[in-house]
């Protein structure tokens, strides 16, 4: 039996790959790639059975994140001669982290030209940094195969310095837990405490909320593909806050210990 919801998913997605390569500024010779590079694998369990020829983004993403990691190591190399290599790795690190590349791939409006599988798409898979994140690598890896290295430095590499410059500003590249930590401990003789606050998502693609406080109070916020990344983007925010109000005030009979 003809499955018409594939068909008119089929129909749609190849008007949604020319608006994408609008909006990219590309052509690829092969539209295929990049119709590969935008398929989560929830949609290819949904329809794999009537089409097997359908195939989700994770090869593309795999070659994508070495062909990214090469790119930023080598403008990175170039553009800071002086900068030693530990610098480097950090600055690096922060451009080809998780919620860089989500926020790469968001202003390419790439979650709305993602195929998802219903469920993905109920849960709001089309805004989950795990997934921009991975699809964005995939376009890459896609790109390469179409066009080779000359076009995706071409294509991502002023994203990249935009991105570096924000990075920079907002000192992400920098370890925002050990800093709050210092000018806490210097002041108040205590260590903030972390707290997971919310994981939202399928295991795969799964997003963590993060608190940290000193004492009860609440002091910032923040999200990441990992616990790990959560809790450096709440203290990222918490040493904001600590510049804009400064510290809390606490009272003796708060707790105190980490």
């Amino acid at each position: 039996m003809i499955n018409l919801e594939l068909l008119r998913s089929m129909s749609k997605s190849d008007d949604n790959i020319t608006r994408f390569q609008d909006i990219l500024g590309l052509r690829f010779r092969d539209p295929d790639l990049l119709t590969q590079a935008l398929t989560h694998r929830s949609f290819v369990n949904e329809y794999a059975d009537e089409d097997s020829s359908i195939r989700d983004n994770e090869r593309l993403e795999f070659l994508g994140d070495a062909v990214l990691d090469i790119i930023v190591a080598d403008m990175l190399f170039q553009k800071y001669p002086d900068v030693s290599e530990g610098e480097l790795t950090r600055l690096r690190a922060a451009l080809v982290r998780t919620e860089s590349l989500a926020q790469l791939g968001t202003q390419f409006q790439l979650g709305e030209f993602l195929r998802l599988g219903h469920g993905e798409e109920i849960t709001g898979g089309r805004q989950r940094i795990t997934i921009l994140c991975r699809a964005f690598e995939a376009v890459i890896g896609a790109l390469y195969l179409d066009s080779g290295m000359g076009a995706v430095k071409d294509f991502v590499t002023l994203s990249l310095l935009e991105l570096l410059d924000y990075v920079i500003e907002n000192n992400l590249h920098l370890d925002a837990r050990s800093q709050l930590q210092e000018r806490i401990q210097a002041r108040l003789s205590i260590a903030p405490s972390y707290r997971l606050a919310e994981a939202q998502g399928p295991d795969h693609a799964r997003e963590f909320r993060v608190e940290v406080s000193i004492g009860e109070s609440i002091i910032g916020s923040g999200s990441g593909a990992s616990k790990r990344a959560a809790a450096q983007d709440a203290a990222r925010a918490a040493l904001q806050q600590l510049e804009a109000l400064g510290l809390p005030e606490l009272n003796e009979s708060e707790d105190q210990s980490d």
